[in-house]
């Protein structure tokens, strides 16, 4: 849809004329912005940091599971019913505690998603205000963004407003 509407755009201001001569348009790589601006660094590196616990976190419980698997599998010939069966079902409850955990931290709600949208927020607002800023300063009537679905099939350099972005989020 919004590479639709973005070629719709594109067509009308190319067709009329008096509109090309007045719009004045930008447009920024996010993922640059994002990869150069040291409070997103430092917000990759907090997530990142999170997941490596998790991870680890996860890695212990499988590993758990999987030793008592193997002790069960070795042994299984020799248990009476009921300590097999005991032992079956402590293994059901391990391998559903590894999958809750999976699911809690990394799943499509999980803590990860909320932690990224709480980390990241703050981040992406002050990009998204620089942009404003920029924008307003540089008297632009839209400012595109190339790294997302948007894409640019031709840019002028002179339209990139990247690097202006970058020099107003260093002056907070």
């Amino acid at each position: 849809m919004k590479k639709f509407l973005l070629i719709a755009f594109s067509i009308a201001v190319l067709f009329t004329p008096q509109l090309n001569a007045q719009l004045k348009i930008g447009y920024v790589d996010s993922d640059s912005i994002m990869d150069k601006f040291p409070d997103a660094q430092d917000a990759r590196q907090k997530l990142d940091a999170l997941i490596q616990e998790w991870q680890v976190e996860l890695a212990k419980l499988e590993n758990n599971w999987k030793t008592k698997y193997d002790d069960y599998e070795k042994r299984k010939l020799i248990m009476s019913d009921q300590t097999r069966a005991e032992l079956e079902s402590e293994l059901v409850k391990l391998e559903q505690q590894v999958g809750e955990f999976r699911d809690k931290k990394f799943g499509t709600n999980g803590e990860l998603f909320q932690k990224q949208d709480e980390i990241m927020k703050p981040v992406q607002n002050k990009v998204f205000n620089a942009i404003n800023e920029v924008a307003k300063d540089e008297e632009l009537d839209f400012v595109f963004d190339r790294s997302g679905d948007v894409m640019l099939l031709f840019a002028k350099e002179e339209y990139d407003v990247t690097a202006l972005v970058l020099e107003k989020l260093k002056l907070k």
